[in-house]
């Protein structure tokens, strides 16, 4: 729907345009209309690829590579990206009791892990990830590596994600 209604105000706005093209200096507005495509099209690209990264994901085990739970990456009300464990494939009831405040002792299962994400350069970035097994909150950026059905994840301890480690998600079909 969101993408329809894009569409068509930008189909609006490209009329308004060729009308002053044909009012004024034609050179000056083709490199007006120029740029500005260029800029929605930058636009949409970016949001195409955040919207990819929406959907359900695959976690791997860093240890022995099997697969460990389908995380459901959504966008929420307020704008901001979340993420949900949506199934498990080993000991789905078990505790996060290395969780601090409101997770502690609650089912891994169903708990919300990624938090306050933002879409900026077609990548999720600003909010946290929980890692259930040892309760730890990292800082987290959420990038689609080419393809799009893999994604790459890093939680950090510093904001600008030098000390941390990444994995590789796999899309969940």
């Amino acid at each position: 729907m969101f993408r329809g209604l894009f569409l068509h105000t930008f189909l609006v706005i490209v009329q308004i345009i060729n009308i002053f093209v044909q009012l004024l200096n034609r050179n000056k507005m083709k490199q007006i209309l120029f740029t500005f495509a260029l800029l929605i099209s930058i636009s949409v690209t970016c949001n195409a690829q955040v919207d990819k990264i929406v959907g359900k994901w695959k976690t791997i085990d860093d240890k022995d590579g099997s697969a460990k739970s389908i995380v459901s990456i959504y966008k929420a009300t307020n704008g901001q990206y979340y993420g949900k464990i949506e199934k498990m494939f080993k000991d789905s009831e078990k505790l996060c009791v290395e969780c601090q405040g409101a997770n502690k002792n609650k089912l891994i299962l169903g708990m919300v892990i990624i938090n306050n994400l933002v879409e900026k350069d077609g990548k999720l970035t600003g909010g946290t990830i929980l890692d259930p097994k040892n309760g730890k909150v990292y800082k987290c950026n959420i990038s689609l590596e080419s393809g799009n059905d893999k994604l790459n994840v890093r939680g950090s301890l510093d904001k600008s994600g030098w000390i941390g480690r990444s994995q590789t998600w796999l899309r969940a079909k």
